[in-house]
């Protein structure tokens, strides 16, 4: 798979969902692609996860790419985690 044109076809949707990659993990033994994508001022949610998803699957045949994709959203860290769990325990 062409890394550049792989990275043009995310940039391209992050922007018309209007997130933003947030990292891209490739581990081309596997041919595995993890993409985690964000956006500043509200929460990622499954329908931009799809979008972004999507795109790629648009631009590249898995059949002749032979390919796995991953699209999540920025996850907390354990501490935000914690506060979260105080907060919903008080």
């Amino acid at each position: 798979m062409d890394r550049n044109k792989f990275e043009e076809v995310l940039a391209q949707a992050a922007e018309q969902r209007e997130v933003e990659i947030v990292e891209i993990s490739f581990d081309d033994d596997e041919n595995v692609f993890e993409v985690i994508i964000d956006r500043k001022d509200s929460v990622v949610d499954l329908a931009d996860c799809e979008f972004v998803h999507r795109a790629v699957l648009a631009a590249f045949d898995r059949n002749v790419e032979d390919y796995s994709l991953t699209v999540s959203s920025k996850g907390i860290d354990s501490a935000e985690a914690d506060e979260i769990l105080k907060t919903i325990n008080e």
